[in-house]
């Protein structure tokens, strides 16, 4: 017993080491961001305490922003889910080695750079893009959808699509194939395996999935920027332009702190949905 306790220490003494600069990231660009948001959102250009940041979310054009956001992080993150679904269960059924290399093909695009991405879209739908050209080359009426919440819809699901595959792939990867057999004995068909089996155990990653595409989708700025022609305001726009334009970093960050409110709601049903980390791909 004397022999391990020096182990013990050393081993903990190695792991307060190693956790030294997580916890210095951690702080320098988490909790000090976050505690300056607070800060700025809660205070005025005097410092003195107001309410009245928060407020501005229920002017006519901020209201329009936060509705025509959630609205599009809504249809993004619903067409996110009828994709990344039916392809998880295809990879389920594939051996591991094809299985692999597809979800491969799926995260390759995510070591680009998310403004590359959204510029490469941006590109191929504009008037005289690559898409309207090839259409133009085969006689074909083009697409008129740049500058539009339609193209702005299509960035979202290019852009968040991976964050909803890999967590369903791996709740549905995670399923014991005999569970499955189990029930086909037992005289179900394959709907009711999917609806009494396969579906029920898949939620944390689905939950998981909703909250990794519907978060982001609502606070972006850059797809509407560049997709929407800067023609269509989402909130995050609103929150950019107070930040870089109007200089107003208290209202941005009252804009901003109201927003928190839909990750918290997301952090609360991934806590109570996912409590094992089942859904958690990364």
């Amino acid at each position: 017993m004397r022999r391990r306790l020096p182990l013990k220490n050393k081993n903990r003494k190695l792991k307060q080491l190693l956790s030294g600069p997580y916890l210095f990231w951690m702080i320098s660009f988490i909790i000090i961001p976050l505690i300056m948001i607070f800060y700025y959102g809660l205070t005025d250009t005097k410092k003195n305490f107001t309410l009245l940041n928060l407020a501005k979310i229920t002017t006519p054009e901020n209201l329009k922003a936060l509705g025509l956001a959630l609205l599009l992080a809504f249809i993004s993150t619903l067409l996110c889910l009828l994709l990344a679904y039916p392809l998880s269960m295809i990879l389920r059924d594939f051996q591991m080695n094809q299985s692999s290399f597809i979800v491969l093909i799926f995260i390759l695009p995510m070591w680009m750079n998310f403004l590359l991405r959204t510029l490469a879209w941006q590109n191929l739908l504009e008037k005289n893009g690559t898409i309207n050209a090839i259409l133009h080359f085969l006689h074909l009426p083009g697409l008129k959808i740049i500058n539009t919440p339609y193209a702005i819809i299509l960035g979202m699901v290019y852009n968040f699509l991976p964050f909803m595959v890999l967590p369903i792939y791996n709740v549905l990867s995670k399923i014991d194939k005999d569970v499955i057999a189990a029930a086909r004995d037992l005289g179900a068909n394959p709907v009711q395996t999917f609806l009494r089996i396969i579906l029920p155990l898949s939620v944390p990653g689905i939950i998981s999935g909703i909250t990794m595409v519907f978060v982001p989708a609502l606070t972006t700025f850059v797809i509407s920027d560049l997709l929407g022609g800067s023609k269509i305001l989402l909130i995050g726009n609103v929150i950019e332009q107070e930040f870089k334009q109007g200089s107003n970093w208290n209202v941005g960050s009252g804009l901003s702190l109201v927003l928190m409110i839909f990750i918290i709601i997301s952090m609360a049903l991934i806590a109570k949905y996912d409590k094992d980390g089942e859904g958690n791909a990364f």
